[in-house]
């Protein structure tokens, strides 16, 4: 039997269970475990410069493909702080990350030791497991059961706390003969399916919503399969999103409040029978008015998390179980049924969709200069084809990019759609381009998410990590501010400054072109929207040149309206800008307005 330091035990392990980068910021209680990193090779090391940050790099790296568990490493006390927040988004969306934090010696842990904090009771509501490990011995079978915790039932991370004591101790351990735990995941029955095609087949107007836990699940492929088989039309959640093309015949659009399509929500209200698979009825999606959302139509859901279903409505019929092993049932029993001639034709209710899709469209063309924020996102469409990879975090700026932009691939729109912290967008685009380095990935900020980790763009240029990071910029909290409308205030919102370094701009404040210059990036700045186009080309030509980031900052008008609910009903949404009424409105939609 081999004897090694606990620590170098745990990097042995990362490997074998197929860990090959990590993201994090080295400090004097984890070093040891970076010795580790060091000594034992294999895995690729990204420094942040926020350990936020790491966390962020982290998410985005696991969510880009099947399979992946970002991994990252801090230190203790304010380090572990640090990545609560990236904690708390991926046990949101149901991603694996997996947290590794440095502390203080056992002996003086609860001694207010320096930079000694109980960050795995801090931890412990926002992961599936947080442990202090207070035995060397353990550090091997801590580590397996977290990779087992991470994959098994819904996803989600874990943080491994190891005082420094313990990263240094010599135990016996075996790497070459090292297994990773088996994986569980719940498998629906044949009944079930059977059941829940029978309630399908039984209706008149079907939907089935998609959620994020068919793209954990990488079963994307089956629930279009479905789908085309059963002629079932698909609203994709925020977090689904990908998971049809959006050109597909099937894609029925997004509901909600806010990341919704007009065409999407028409729809829903004409259904009467909704299968729900992978999704978690978020409030974005379904409203806060219940029964609008639930009125004349029953609802099957099939979730991996026996105890998401019924946690927001009971559905009339429910089956925990993981979306593949569902969807595998639910093609199964659908070819048995189409051969046997026993599957409706759903013709009618497809080109119904269609109808919609072609006639209740926003505009997005405007020439107005300041530019309004829906030219940018026309323009991105024309510029970025189907394989980019968006990023994307909350604000005005990704609602109206849910709205306007178009998601063909799974894992092609990877946003934090539970927590929403600002500040996520560019770490975690970083992490999306470290994990898919020959991707076109495309960021989306408002000015305030983007200033919030501004700093982390400094890592893509010393890590060489290009992509393109489109910045809107109408100097405001403008989410925030539409959301004070109701109140009768606008207060605290704004951003507004004479920068007396840059008085060229305005009111329009910081710099960010000389900010991410001086961070060592690329940046370009557009205030006609008939010069976006372009700058979105140089943009991708000077990411690929320089190998760096590269911003461009759109220069918007100061007020914005973007459509969503003001009553918390997706049937009474406020269409505060003006819609397309005549083809040339919405040039890059996906059908072509009939006027």
């Amino acid at each position: 039997m081999a004897r090694m330091t606990a620590a170098r035990a745990a990097v042995e392990i990362l490997k074998r269970e197929g860990v090959t980068h990590a993201f994090g910021v080295p400090g004097a209680a984890i070093n040891p475990f970076y010795k580790a990193l060091k000594e034992g090779g294999g895995v690729d090391h990204t420094l942040a410069r926020h350990v936020e940050g790491a966390s962020h790099m982290a998410e985005g790296y696991t969510r880009t493909h099947p399979g992946n568990i970002g991994v990252c490493i801090g230190t203790s006390g304010p380090a572990g702080t640090d990545m609560i927040t990236g904690l708390y988004s991926a046990i949101g969306d149901s991603i694996p990350i997996l947290c590794i934090t440095g502390q203080a010696p056992t002996s003086v842990i609860h001694k207010e030791d320096f930079q000694a904090v109980d960050i795995a009771s801090i931890a412990k509501p926002v992961t599936k497991m947080a442990v202090t490990v207070l035995e060397a011995a353990q550090v091997p079978g801590v580590f397996q059961q977290a990779f087992h915790l991470m994959r098994s039932g819904r996803p989600g991370p874990v943080l491994i706390d190891l005082p420094i004591d313990v990263q240094l101790t010599e135990i016996e351990f075996d790497p070459e003969t090292y297994q990773p735990l088996p994986v569980y995941k719940p498998v629906a029955s044949r009944a079930q399916i059977e059941k829940a095609i029978g309630m399908l087949v039984n209706s008149e107007r079907p939907l089935i919503v998609a959620g994020g836990g068919i793209i954990n699940a990488d079963a994307s492929e089956l629930l279009v399969e479905f789908a085309e088989l059963t002629g079932t039309p698909v609203i994709p959640t925020l977090m689904g999103w990908g998971i049809i093309p959006d050109d597909h015949e099937l894609n029925a659009g997004m509901v909600g409040l806010q990341t919704s399509h007009r065409y999407g929500n028409a729809t829903f209200l004409e259904s009467d029978f909704v299968l729900g698979i992978g999704n978690r009825w978020a409030n974005r999606h379904t409203g806060y008015k219940l029964d609008v959302y639930r009125e004349g139509r029953k609802f099957v859901h099939v979730d991996i998390e026996p105890t998401q279903i019924g946690k927001i409505f009971a559905p009339d019929y429910g089956i925990a179980s993981d979306a593949k092993a569902a969807l595998e049932l639910f093609v199964e029993v659908a070819r048995e049924l189409k051969a046997a001639g026993e599957l409706p034709d759903r013709g009618a209710w497809i080109a119904r969709g269609q109808e919609h899709k072609s006639t209740l469209l926003r505009r997005t063309h405007f020439d107005d200069i300041p530019i309004k924020p829906q030219r940018v996102y026309e323009e991105m469409n024309k510029a970025f084809g189907p394989e980019t990879r968006y990023v994307s975090t909350i604000g005005l700026s990704q609602i109206a990019g849910a709205q306007m932009l178009h998601v063909y691939k799974p894992r092609h729109w990877i946003n934090c759609g539970q927590a929403g912290p600002l500040g996520w967008t560019i770490p975690a685009a970083l992490g999306v381009a470290t994990a898919d380095p020959d991707a076109q990935v495309v960021a989306l900020s408002g000015d305030y998410d983007f200033q919030f980790m501004i700093e982390e763009l400094a890592v893509g240029a010393q890590h060489r990590i290009p992509y393109v990071h489109v910045l809107v910029n109408n100097s405001y909290l403008g989410l925030i501010r539409q959301a004070q409308i109701g109140l009768d205030i606008n207060f605290q919102v704004n951003l507004e400054f004479e920068n007396i370094n840059a008085p060229e701009l305005g009111v329009y404040g910081v710099d960010h072109v000389k900010v991410a210059e001086g961070l060592g990036c690329k940046a370009i700045r557009v205030t006609d929207p008939a010069e976006l186009g372009a700058a979105f080309e140089q943009a991708k030509k000077l990411a690929q040149e320089f190998r760096v980031p590269v911003v461009v900052e759109a220069i918007l008008e100061r007020i914005t309206n973007i459509s969503m609910s003001r009553t918390a009903d997706i049937s009474d949404v406020t269409e505060f800008e003006e819609i397309a009424t005549e083809p040339w409105h919405a040039p890059s939609s996906i059908k072509t307005l009939k006027a």
